[in-house]
């Protein structure tokens, strides 16, 4: 018994290290977004952009997120709202939103058919030809922007009219705006210090990135025709990941921009976070399996926990504990105030340990199943695909 505890230690200080060594990927990462961020933009043409915005629902601040993009330092776009349900409550916070800016182009569009299982696709294959320009951007209901946000989108296609270049995805990194629960601070912490540090190591690691995030999705209409359109991801969980991947695919960019955006958090109970963060971990398990394995080693803080625990509180295991621990909170820090500007989060990284093993749970609990639950509806999901159970 005593050999099988020793045998544990040196297995859990191996991963312990592997995710001390992960972190300086991250830390890569960090730089070159920092690099990025100090690039001076060309002079560029600032061509004009549908903004495309499927809703169900009602979202935490959503008419503060709606509102954040009629006040756009930008000079010509139009916001086209999708929504399955004419009483839908989201509905009125649109009609609002064109009452309070009666000069802006602001359409709201009924999509009632269910062209396939992913309806937040399914309601941008039918708000598409609404649209009259030929930069699409969509973005999530509950996403906030700053005064400059299209500018610097449209700064990522380096100068050039859509169309006419290699370019064929601007997505954008986010932080969030958690709630009043702690839960809900534990899934801001989430994003800060975990998902937002995975994409931009995931970067650094492939040398390109493959992949775009819900937060912004910016394609010229030419590239989003090249690969059909919505059609071919209707049913996909992971649209945002299935449209950066294909377009890649195709030979285009993806590229990401300087904007860091914000989306809010509900008040969630511990449940409910715990499910919303299965279902980004079985996604990503479903499409990435060996990258997803291999994040396993990202844990490090619990693997030296467990370190500690299986070596007796041996002095060699609480060192490794300490300098583990220490490079954890050094690098959250850095992502939550050198790129992601997260001051909540960066409030909250007392709650690192928690958010680590939480996180840890969650990325064990993935393998175990492959259902997730979306908007209060059960899908299994399989090769990236949902089937409504």
């Amino acid at each position: 018994m005593h050999l099988s505890i020793t045998v544990l230690a040196v297995l859990f200080a191996a991963l312990a290290l592997c995710g001390f060594g992960y972190q300086f990927l991250v830390i890569a990462g960090i730089a070159s977004f920092r690099r990025l961020l100090k690039r001076q933009p060309a002079a560029m043409v600032m061509p004009p952009i549908s903004i495309l915005k499927p809703l169900r629902g009602s979202d935490p601040h959503m008419y503060e997120a709606f509102r954040s993009h009629c006040l756009q330092d930008y000079p010509e776009f139009e916001l086209i709202f999708g929504v399955i349900d004419e009483n839908d409550p989201a509905a009125a916070e649109v009609r609002r939103l064109q009452r309070e800016f009666p000069a802006q182009p602001i359409k709201l569009i009924l999509c009632p058919e269910a062209l396939g299982t992913n309806r937040k696709v399914s309601t941008l294959a039918q708000l598409l030809p609404e649209a009259r320009y030929e930069l699409i951007l969509v973005n999530d209901s509950d996403i906030l922007v700053p005064p400059n946000y299209l500018r610097r989108v449209a700064a990522g296609f380096a100068d050039r009219p859509p169309g006419t270049n290699s370019i064929g995805l601007v997505t954008a990194l986010y932080r969030a705006l958690p709630g009043s629960t702690l839960a809900s601070r534990l899934e801001a912490l989430s994003i800060a210090t975990e998902f937002i540090g995975n994409v931009l190591g995931a970067i650094v690691y492939e040398r390109k990135l493959t992949f775009g995030l819900g937060s912004t999705l910016a394609v010229p209409r030419q590239a989003l025709q090249s690969i059909g359109g919505w059609t071919p991801i209707l049913d996909y969980l992971a649209d945002d990941y299935e449209l950066g991947t294909r377009l890649a695919r195709a030979g285009f960019e993806v590229m990401l921009s300087t904007v860091v955006v914000q989306t809010a958090l509900p008040n969630a109970r511990f449940a409910e976070m715990f499910q919303h963060q299965l279902r980004w971990a079985r996604t990503i398990r479903d499409r990435r399996l060996r990258g997803y394995i291999g994040l396993g080693v990202s844990h490090a803080v619990p693997w030296a926990l467990l370190a500690c625990l299986c070596a007796g509180l041996a002095p060699w295991s609480l060192w490794l504990l300490l300098a583990v621990a220490g490079l954890r909170f050094a690098v959250a820090g850095a992502l939550c105030r050198s790129v992601l500007d997260d001051k909540e989060s960066n409030r909250n990284l007392w709650l690192l340990p928690l958010r680590d093993v939480v996180g840890w749970l969650v990325w064990i609990a993935s393998f175990v199943g492959d259902t997730v639950q979306w908007r209060g509806e059960t899908f299994r999901l399989h090769a990236g695909k949902l089937t409504k159970i």
